[in-house]
């Protein structure tokens, strides 16, 4: 479970699964995009686990594809939700990219440009039997999914405050209506 020293191609291509779509992203932020409120505990887990996740992924040979036998489902599904995050990016920036866009769930999976790299660096993690990159991706999810989560609740504050509804519940009856 220690994992075996030298370059990881599988390691790069994962990373630049990553980063190029980022890179995009930074150049193309959401409209109202802020990120001055985020939780700075929140913000250096993610960092960490950024750089811990970056190392553990191109340093160690073992996420390579073996053979085929049922400990590489664990592979596939890494791939897998890889791809799905590009899904999630391709209808970002096909969008008109504003904060809702950026944060709407893909196929239901709530904060899919979190959760979804997260999820594939923890399987790819278990698939080369690496506990170092299985840390760094707790570090990272903390972190990661944290602030999505948080930008999420600010994004239902916003349209709340925005959109005011008023429910009125009759005593014993179970339904509201919003007016």
């Amino acid at each position: 479970m220690i994992g075996h020293f030298g370059f990881s191609y599988v390691g790069l291509i994962y990373m630049l699964m990553i980063e190029i779509p980022n890179i995009m992203w930074a150049r193309r932020k959401p409209e109202g995009y802020d990120p001055s409120g985020e939780n700075k505990t929140l913000l250096g887990f993610e960092r960490v686990g950024q750089v811990l996740c970056t190392a553990s992924i191109l340093l160690f040979t073992d996420y390579s594809p073996r053979r085929f036998e049922p400990w590489t489902l664990w592979f596939a599904a890494s791939a897998a939700l890889m791809v799905l995050y590009e899904v999630y990016w391709i209808r970002y920036f096909r969008s008109s990219q504003t904060v809702k866009d950026f944060n709407r769930p893909l196929f239901g999976i709530p904060a899919p440009g979190a959760a979804l790299p997260v999820a594939a660096f923890l399987l790819l993690g278990i698939y080369g039997r690496v506990i170092w990159l299985i840390i760094a991706t707790v570090v990272l999810a903390i972190g990661h999914i944290g602030m999505h989560l948080q930008h999420i609740q600010d994004l239902k504050a916003t349209e709340n405050k925005a959109d005011p509804k008023i429910k009125i519940c009759i005593k014993g009856d179970n339904s509201s209506k919003q007016l």
